[in-house]
């Protein structure tokens, strides 16, 4: 925003580390204090994508793995990435899919994030998926993943419980409980009424 300038000051930078998914540049800089300082940038080469499939009797779809940068195993709405010059929603059909096995006939974008903005720029988008069927999973090489389907109030229960700490999925889930009591919708109406509302 224009309004808000940007106070820092690049003297000069290299690329520390590359690989086929992020790019991590280090700055030497001006603070906005004018002091000297550094600062590391960890650039995403894919968007990352978030889905909540919710099915005609209000169940939602949870995909457990074990993240390796925190060493915890985690449940996390179906989510991945997407290269940048692609379509989101592209990418967010095809993630569903091969994580979980559902196609969605009814698509509604309701959330955009930055996941770290104070390391990163990697950005998110968030959509709902009605309409589902369910065909076979085809999960990544990388992917060794559990699909578990639960009913939405469930989900938003453990989001409030902190047994949810993805912050993909925590924002998602509370977007969406959001939309619902604030159109005041129940699930099984969720897509009809998505479509009057969002679109």
């Amino acid at each position: 925003m224009k309004e808000y300038p940007n106070p820092w000051k690049i003297i000069d930078q290299h690329i520390a580390y590359n690989n086929n998914w992020i790019t991590v540049t280090h700055f030497n800089v001006l603070n906005p204090s004018g002091g000297k300082g550094i600062y590391g940038k960890v650039h995403f080469k894919n968007i990352a994508i978030g889905i909540v499939p919710i099915d005609e009797d209000g169940n939602t779809y949870l995909v457990g793995q074990y993240r390796f940068p925190i060493d915890q195993y985690s449940w996390e709405i179906p989510e991945g990435g997407g290269p940048l010059e692609d379509d989101p929603l592209y990418s967010a059909q095809r993630e569903l899919h091969e994580e979980t096995g559902l196609q969605a006939s009814n698509w509604y974008k309701i959330l955009d994030l930055h996941v770290s903005n104070s390391v990163s720029d990697e950005a998110c988008i968030v959509y709902v998926a009605t309409g589902l069927t369910q065909l076979a999973a085809m999960p990544e090489e990388t992917e060794d993943i559990t699909v578990k389907k639960i009913p939405f109030d469930e989900v938003y229960q453990m989001v409030q419980r902190g047994d949810i700490t993805d912050a993909i999925t925590v924002s998602a889930i509370l977007q969406t409980k959001i939309l619902l009591c604030e159109k005041k919708i129940t699930l099984k109406s969720f897509s009809q009424s998505l479509v009057a509302e969002i679109q």
